[in-house]
């Protein structure tokens, strides 16, 4: 975890952050969320905590259609999403900080490095969870899923960050919790390193 480690300034120069499950402690939140999503659409299936971390950083909607394929039923992605935003958007203000990984953030901010936040989530939903967490203000560039044409695994978010803090890609480390989003930022030819929660909350083993 970062939390015993300084920002590498001889090597990087721009630091990006995934929101949830990297900086706030939300992925029980919203596996919690997507449960009484799928619930409410009587999804003929298990949704697993393995389920659903095998699609950490992907969109709500392209996680419904990937769905739809792997079990052969027609939800509408665009229901769900909304049924799964409601239901997290309802537990948010219980949300709390990766310490370590704020931890880290702040030390990047003190030397003056340059921050960001790249999340595949939706821009309310990332904005309410960093102001929750209480790092809103220490970041001062957030992309989201809208903003670019594919979702991890796929680099753009995180090259539309390093774009817009102004930092080449190979000067960029990006901190994830998914193995998706490691592949996002290998694909950008950045560095990356796996933090968070590794592990699914005890009433999920």
């Amino acid at each position: 975890m970062p939390g015993s480690l300084s920002p590498d300034t001889q090597k990087y120069s721009g630091f990006i952050f995934d929101c949830d499950g990297t900086l706030a402690d939300s992925m029980p939140l919203h596996y919690e969320a997507w449960l009484a999503a799928l619930a409410t659409h009587r999804a003929p299936f298990d949704f697993s905590w393995q389920l659903f971390m095998s699609r950490a950083g992907k969109t709500t909607e392209l996680t419904v259609v990937e769905l739809n394929a792997e079990f052969g039923i027609a939800l509408d992605p665009v229901s769900v999403a909304e049924a799964h935003r409601v239901a997290y958007e309802a537990s948010v203000a219980g949300v709390g900080p990766i310490a370590d990984v704020v931890a880290f953030l702040r030390e990047c901010v003190a030397l003056g490095q340059a921050v960001s936040v790249a999340s595949g989530g939706e821009a309310p939903i990332v904005a309410r969870t960093l102001r929750t967490i209480g790092v809103a203000e220490l970041i001062p560039i957030v992309v989201t899923a809208s903003e670019v044409e594919h979702g991890k695994p796929a680099p753009d978010l995180f090259l539309l960050a390093a774009r817009r803090m102004g930092v080449p890609p190979a000067r960029c480390l990006v901190l994830e919790d998914s193995q998706l989003g490691i592949l996002a930022a290998e694909r950008a030819g950045m560095g990356a390193l796996l933090v968070g929660r590794q592990e699914p909350p005890v009433k999920y083993r």
